[in-house]
């Protein structure tokens, strides 16, 4: 059986590792384990540990950068420790980050959040179970959170 890593925040303002959860449970069968770490930059040795002391297969790294200056850039570095991270253990490392100033409104940001976590927890599935459906997708126009923009077409 496959086991998913979730690392999320107490940064964030949005439980996005529940909803990943919920949506883990509605379309899987997986075993999944999951932590909370204080900061962003915290998630790449969260998910490296879960990766390699834990065994799982893949994570799914969640975040939120705040809208200053300073937020976006420690969610580089962050997203950069991710991606060594990745390379260092050979497994992926979805990473989900929502930063604070990509929606008008709480409300809108909520949403956001959660549409963006479970987009990605899908993306997962597909990762581990389905990734001939990502080979269909190619091109296409994906946007986690956001409407899908489409495919480019040639006149």
């Amino acid at each position: 059986m496959a086991t998913i890593g979730i690392v999320d925040t107490t940064f964030a303002r949005f439980d996005m590792g529940s909803v990943v959860l919920d949506e883990l449970k509605k379309n899987a069968s997986a075993k999944t384990i999951r932590t909370t770490v204080p900061g962003i930059k915290d998630l790449p040795v969260a998910s490296k540990k879960l990766l390699e002391d834990q065994g799982c297969d893949i994570v799914i790294a969640l975040g939120m950068p705040g809208s200053a200056e300073n937020d976006k850039v420690c969610a580089n570095q962050a997203s950069l420790g991710l991606i060594q991270a990745q390379l260092m253990t050979n497994k992926h490392i979805i990473e989900v980050f929502v930063h604070e100033n990509e929606a008008a409104s709480e409300k809108e940001l909520a949403r956001l959040m959660e549409k963006r976590a479970r987009e990605h927890a899908l993306n997962v599935i597909k990762l581990l179970f389905k990734p001939k459906e990502l080979i269909k997708e190619a091109g296409t126009g994906q946007r986690q959170g956001f409407e899908d923009v489409g495919p480019l077409r040639m006149k």
